[in-house]
């Protein structure tokens, strides 16, 4: 059979290699946060979101377990979305600023978001296996996205991953906030992740992530 991104997307959400992820993220979802008790959780593998012709692939670390676990949408309903989708908005790649759900009319324009796992991880730490595990995504994300030309790495471990699925060695390519590498005939750009850890402490700012959607969009043009 013909892979596609459908193809991929029902295979993510049908997903249950890994039995540590899938009982937490059931968990998560049974239990709930009480500000989103209301709220009917996703609870299963999350797949990539974004334009099919997308020249900017974005690769993050995992759904948050009340972000992307609880919406269905990567990076969506929480911090971290919400500095990554005002970045892309600000950079032309999204129509608008914020997303907090599916169906809520956000696109991605010229560019797609993954994630180097697809399922929340206990304590937001998966485990080498699951990274394993989940690398095939990964890969057939990239391989079907064929115009893509640049990739943003959001944080080390999304660094790493995209240099494991192109069979690079993580020696030869140093991770830096705002580094570029040539690598596999793609352009890969790094940034710290936007996460409440890095904004809160200012090592992440909204003007350096805008910085590297600006310059990943003059790459890929």
């Amino acid at each position: 059979m013909r892979d596609t991104l459908r193809k991929l997307e029902e295979d993510i959400h049908a997903c249950e290699r890994c039995a540590r992820l899938r009982a937490w993220c059931a968990e998560v979802a049974r239990v709930k946060r009480r500000m989103y008790a209301e709220e009917e959780y996703w609870g299963k593998p999350v797949a990539g979101f974004g334009d099919a012709e997308a020249r900017v692939y974005i690769l993050g670390l995992a759904p948050g377990a009340h972000g992307a676990n609880r919406t269905g949408r990567v990076f969506t309903g929480d911090r971290s979305g919400e500095w990554l989708y005002r970045a892309l908005w600000e950079t032309g790649f999204a129509n608008q600023a914020a997303s907090v759900r599916r169906g809520d009319g956000l696109e991605l324009r010229g560019a797609w978001i993954g994630a180097s796992v697809r399922c929340a991880p206990p304590g937001n730490k998966p485990l080498p296996e699951e990274f394993a595990a989940c690398r095939e995504y990964v890969e057939r994300e990239m391989r079907l996205l064929r115009r893509v030309r640049v990739a943003v790495a959001l944080g080390r471990v999304a660094h790493e991953t995209i240099l494991a699925v192109l069979g690079l060695k993580r020696g030869g390519f140093r991770f830096a906030h705002g580094a570029e590498h040539a690598a596999g005939g793609i352009a890969l750009v790094d940034s710290y992740h936007p996460s409440q850890q890095n904004t809160q402490t200012g090592k992440l700012t909204r003007e350096m992530l805008r910085a590297v959607f600006e310059r990943a969009r003059r790459l890929a043009e």
